[in-house]
This record gives structure tokens, C-alpha cells and sequence, in this order.
């Protein structure tokens, strides 16, 4: 158990990343306001990141160091855009940075020569030194203004520092100048406030009409509503002209018209920044294995109308003819109704873009490309319920079956149920019930794909060893040798064995399955899993002490010329054709304790099992939070 605690510790840190990669662009010096998503508004809660200059009074021409923190410790972030300005209008850009990591800043010029700094890349940051030399025409306080993000969709805008009073060189800056790094109590709210800030975030053009006069479909479930899409396509019908139009803010973006909601044989036209610009192409699904190709595919079906790539969001717009043939397959836009396919990507090639990593959305029936109405995507019901089946299996009912039947072999003597000891009947009816909900999650999830999943994670694979192992199992306990064969040990070693690694690999798939971007999983929730893995492992620590306290004793008191018989694979408890008659008929020591560590072990798996199967069945968990609060509030 304890390898699988260091792999959920290392799996943890596996998550995507996505934003802008080079740093914040120009064209957001003056509000310091990313677009990210098609926009995102910036969160309005008190920030944990501390913009802190290392003294409160510097003199003109002099170098200031200022540190980007987080209250409390060890919360990460991958990008950041930092500025300083004087306190008072007309709250100019002051001084400059210094390139002083290659690394990790990067300077840009918004009103002057490197007068703001950037990230480079957005790898996890705790804590990042930047150097400010101070102007020498300037005298006065500045305030640091940054904008911190944390991940692409959560960000602050305009994180104040406290005010540093920049000093004639000529002045003796007096010791004990430097600022207490405390948390600001001001709110993120920029001292300074351009006008282009007053601007509502969410006005996008593209959203215009939606649902009056054009389609409007996009990722995440219910975003066109909130006007927050991380990837939407529009779908106008002017006469015999269809319009379509794509914007997302990530490597490509993707509009495909299938017969059958799968992925395969569609007609896809991609939006693709290349040289500063957008190009458009047509291209083609393709099975076995899955991909897209832009070869053998006519170009000439559609035009472009706009494009742009601003601020590393793509834009464009096409008209596609109403009737053209790809692959030898009509496609009647005026007749014919499809489902849409939405994608978008972090890596294309020279003929393809590769696989949409970003996220995917399909509708949920065949469209008439004419309607204007809301576009609902295809249900999820067959995902969620291969993810709460196999929870409840692998997090629940096996975890508790692999521990009865490791340390309770000896605990409820002279109970029985159905004619078996107590503990065997609990762990037959987890083991049936854990085989039963790995079958069922098996079935709807190749239901809901189809097929064999083409993504590149290795979160089916170990699925499928995992319900090979389970579907063995109890085939085996069925034709287990009698208890006085010869073949007996080697039953219980490959009993042992079975069970044990199909939890293993089944726990290792969970950390796996969080990284899909079908799950729409919180980050998150590995550190939901590793706490499970570590109390896991804890307990069954406290469990494997104590029984050897107890096979101990039971040696000690043997010491009379009794044999003392050798243990069953898997039973930690003395056995019981080592014990006399009337230890038989009593539970061995601490008994007591064992079963209340066990009413323990039970509230705290279940309730990390209802937790995990809400997070499963309502994500993305965030954004059914928030339509809860605003229901209730509203």
C-alpha cells in the first residue's frame, strides 16, 4: 500500500495547464485585464496573493525588490502581469523592471521600456523576486498593481501593494524601512481605474443574438447563457448562406457536422493561429484511429469572412456552402439535420490538429442548422454513472471487503449470517456487490464511447486489467481447494494477490480518470484520493500492529509445548486451527478496539465516497455550484 501512496503523491501534481504561455500581451497594459475564454471576468473574493516590496522608501535610480507570495504558504500560481504606478492621477506607469531571470520574467514596453514584467511560461510558481529600478525624473509613492493568475479560468485583477515613497537619492532612506509582509486588506480592486475597465466582461459580440437570430453552442455545459464559453461556434442561416462562427482561446478551435454524435467520418472546418493570423481548413474525421486529416479534403466548400488572433484568442468566421461533398459523403446543410460537434485543441500538425485535449462537446440530438433555439449537448448520464459505479466500488465496497477479511476473522465468533462467520458473509456480499458495479460501469462506459476509448491516457487500459482481475476473482473463490488440501496456500496467495492488485491498479485508474477532459474533474480532487490512499494505508498500519501484538501473546502463552500452526495468506488474526476449543468460541484481543477502528474506517470512506460521487455526478462541480448559489439567491 505504501508504493501506492507515493504514486497518488506524484500523480497529484499531474494536472493541465492552460493559458497564455509567453506572458501578457500589450494590448491589456492599461487594464491589465486578461480574455481569456472568450472572457472570463476576474474573481472579485479577497486574493491569497501578496504583492510585497521588500522596503517602503526607495531612492530615485535605485533598485527596489518586490516579491510575489502567497497568504497562506505554498499556494501556486502560473501567471502574472506587474506594474508600477504613481499613486496619483494620472496614475502614469513608472520605472522599469529588470530581466533579472530569463526564466520566469519576461518585460514588456506599455508606455515605456520595459516598464512591466510577465511570465514566461506558466509552469507552477510559489513565490517569484522581481527587480524595479526607480525613475530618476520621478518623486512620489507608487503602488504595485499585478494581476495573478492561478489557473486559466481564475485570476485577480489589479492586487495592490502597500505604498512605496520614491526618495531624491539624495536622502537618507532611514533603517527599518522595510514593509511587514502581512496579508493587504484591500480588496483587488486597482487604485486606478482606466475606462476600459467600466466595460462590461461579458459583452462579447459573438453572443449577440444568440438564440434570436443564430445558434449558438458551446463548452462548458450552459456557458452561452453566461456568456463565459471556453470554446463556441455560432450558426447564422441568411437565406441559402450558412454562417458559422468559432472563437476560443487556445492553439485550434473546431466545427464538425456528424450523422451519429460519434467522432468519425465528419466534416470539420478548424480555425488554427499561424504567423500572427488565423487560417481556416476543411479536414476529416477518421476511425481507426481516430484523427483528423486536411489531405483528399476539398478546401473550396467554405469562404472566410473575418478572422483575428488577438491576445491569443482565435476568431473566425466562415460561410459555408450549403451543399458540398467530402470523402464521397453528401452534406445537405439545407435538408439534412446533424448533430455539432465543438472541439478545441493545444497542438496542431502541418496536416491535422491533434487530439482536443482542451475539451469537446457534442449535441445531444440531430439539428436542423436553421433552428435558433438553445443547442443542448449530448447527456452524460452513461459517463456519470461509470464514475460513481466505480467509486462506490473500488473506493467503498472493496476497500471495506479487503479489510474484514484481513483482520476480522476472529472478531464476532459464534455469529453467523446466512450460515457463514460473520466476516466472510460481509466480505462475499462487498466482493458480489464490487464485481456487480465494475461489470455495470464496464457496460455503460463502452455504451457511451462506442468502442475503445482513443484518448491518450492510460485510464482504460488499466480499467480493463482491473475488471479482468475482479471477474476472475470470484471464479476462483467458486473452485477454492477445501481448507485441509495441499492447494490451499496456493489459493490463498493468488486470491491475496487478485484482490489486492485489482484495488491497486483500480486506485491508480481513479488518479488517472481525474485528468480526462470528459470527466470535467476538479484538480482538486486528487488531494481527495491521496487522503484517502494515505488513511487507507494508515489504518490498515494500525490493524497489522495490533495483530501481531495479538499473535504475540498467543505465542507466549503456547510456550507449554503446544504447536503453534502456521497463518492463512491474508489472515493477520491467530488462526483458528491453531486455537483451543474455547478460544474459539470468543473474539480474540482487542476485539473491541478493532471494531470501533472499524465503525471509524466506515464513516470516513463513506463519506469520502459520497463526496467524490457528487463532485462525479454534478461536474463540473464548479459550475453547478454557482447555479445552485444563484438559484437560491435568486
Amino acid at each position: 500500500m505504501l508504493p501506492l501512496l507515493c504514486l497518488a503523491l506524484v500523480l497529484s501534481t499531474l494536472v493541465p495547464s492552460y493559458g497564455l504561455p509567453n506572458g501578457a500581451p500589450t494590448s491589456v497594459c492599461d487594464n491589465m485585464l486578461p480574455f481569456h475564454g472568450g472572457g472570463i471576468p476576474p474573481l472579485t473574493t479577497k486574493t491569497p496573493f501578496l504583492i510585497t516590496p521588500q522596503s517602503s522608501v526607495v531612492g530615485t535610480g535605485q533598485m527596489l525588490k518586490i516579491d510575489i507570495e502567497s497568504f497562506p504558504a505554498n499556494i501556486v500560481f502560473k501567471g502574472y502581469m506587474i506594474q508600477a504606478r504613481a499613486a496619483d492621477p494620472p496614475n502614469n506607469i513608472v520605472g522599469r523592471f529588470v530581466d533579472s531571470d530569463a526564466s520566469a520574467i519576461k518585460l514588456i514596453d506599455c508606455q515605456a521600456g520595459g516598464d512591466t514584467a510577465t511570465h514566461t511560461n506558466t509552469s507552477p510558481k510559489q513565490e517569484l523576486t522581481l527587480e524595479w529600478t526607480a525613475p530618476d525624473n520621478f518623486v512620489g509613492d507608487v503602488i504595485f498593481n499585478a494581476t495573478i493568475a492561478q489557473d486559466y479560468d481564475k485570476f485577480w485583477v489589479g492586487i495592490p501593494s502597500e505604498r512605496v515613497r520614491v526618495v531624491a537619492s539624495s536622502t537618507t532612506v532611514a533603517p527599518g524601512t522595510a514593509p511587514t509582509k502581512r496579508p493587504t486588506t484591500t480588496t483587488t480592486v486597482p487604485p486606478y481605474r482606466p475606462a476600459q475597465t467600466e466595460a462590461p466582461v461579458a459583452t462579447d459580440p459573438i453572443y449577440e443574438e444568440c438564440g434570436q437570430s443564430k445558434g449558438c453552442f458551446g463548452f462548458p455545459e450552459g456557458c452561452v447563457d453566461s456568456k463565459n464559453c471556453r470554446a463556441v461556434v455560432t450558426i447564422a442561416v441568411l437565406g441559402a448562406r450558412y454562417v458559422f462562427e468559432m472563437k476560443a482561446g487556445y492553439t485550434y478551435v473546431a466545427f464538425g457536422l456528424s450523422n451519429d454524435a460519434k467522432m468519425g467520418e465528419d466534416s470539420v472546418i478548424e480555425c488554427v493561429p499561424e504567423q500572427g493570423t488565423v487560417s481556416a481548413y476543411a479536414s476529416w474525421t477518421t476511425v481507426g484511429p481516430y484523427g483528423s486529416t486536411r489531405l483528399g479534403v476539398p478546401q473550396n466548400i467554405f469562404q472566410v469572412l473575418e478572422k483575428s488572433y488577438n491576445d491569443g484568442v482565435i476568431y473566425c468566421k466562415v460561410e459555408r456552402d450549403a451543399v458540398s461533398t467530402v470523402k464521397g459523403q453528401k452534406f445537405d446543410l439545407l435538408n439534412d439535420k446533424f448533430h455539432l460537434l465543438l472541439a478545441a485543441g493545444s497542438s496542431v500538425e502541418s496536416t491535422n490538429v491533434n487530439y482536443h485535449d482542451i475539451g469537446r462537446h457534442v449535441s445531444g440530438s440531430p439539428q436542423s442548422l436553421a433552428e435558433v433555439g438553445p443547442v443542448q449537448g449530448s447527456s452524460k448520464l452513461l459517463l456519470r454513472l461509470h464514475g460513481a459505479f466505480m467509486i462506490t466500488a473500488w473506493i467503498g465496497t472493496a476497500s471495506l471487503g479487503i479489510l474484514l477479511a484481513r483482520y476480522f476473522r476472529q472478531t464476532w465468533v459464534g455469529s453467523q449470517m446466512c450460515g457463514k462467520d460473520q466476516w466472510f458473509a460481509w466480505h462475499r456480499f462487498l466482493m458480489i456487490v464490487t464485481w456487480a458495479l465494475t461489470v455495470a460501469g464496464i457496460v455503460v462506459i463502452f455504451v457511451e464511447i462506442g468502442g475503445w476509448s482513443q484518448v491518450r491516457n492510460p485510464h482504460a487500459i488499466l480499467g480493463i486489467v482491473t475488471t479482468i482481475l475482479c471477474f476472475l476473482q470470484p471464479i476462483g473463490a467458486f473452485f477454492r481447494p477445501h481448507p485441509g488440501s495441499s492447494k490451499r496456500p496456493i489459493f490463498n496467495w493468488l486470491h491475496w494477490l487478485g484482490g489486492n492488485l485489482a484495488h491497486v491498479i483500480a486506485i491508480v485508474a481513479i488518479f488517472f480518470a481525474v485528468q480526462l477532459q470528459k470527466a470535467e474533474l476538479p484538480e482538486w480532487m486528487d488531494f481527495i484520493l491521496v487522503a484517502f490512499v494515505a488513511f487507507h494505508v494508515f489504518m490498515h498500519l494500525i490493524f497489522s500492529i495490533f495483530s501481531w501484538i495479538q499473535i504475540g501473546g498467543c505465542v507466549s502463552e503456547r510456550r507449554s509445548g503446544q504447536r503453534v500452526t502456521s497463518f492463512p495468506m491474508a489472515d493477520m488474526t491467530p488462526s483458528r486451527n491453531s486455537m483451543s476449543s474455547s478460544e474459539r468460541k470468543q473474539d480474540a484481543a482487542f476485539s473491541g478496539f478493532r471494531k470501533s477502528m472499524l465503525f471509524l474506517y466506515i464513516l470516513i470512506v463513506l463519506g469520502l465516497v459520497i463526496a467524490m460521487v457528487v463532485i462525479i455526478v454534478l461536474a463540473p462541480i464548479e459550475a453547478a455550484y454557482n447555479s445552485i448559489k444563484d438559484q437560491i439567491m435568486n
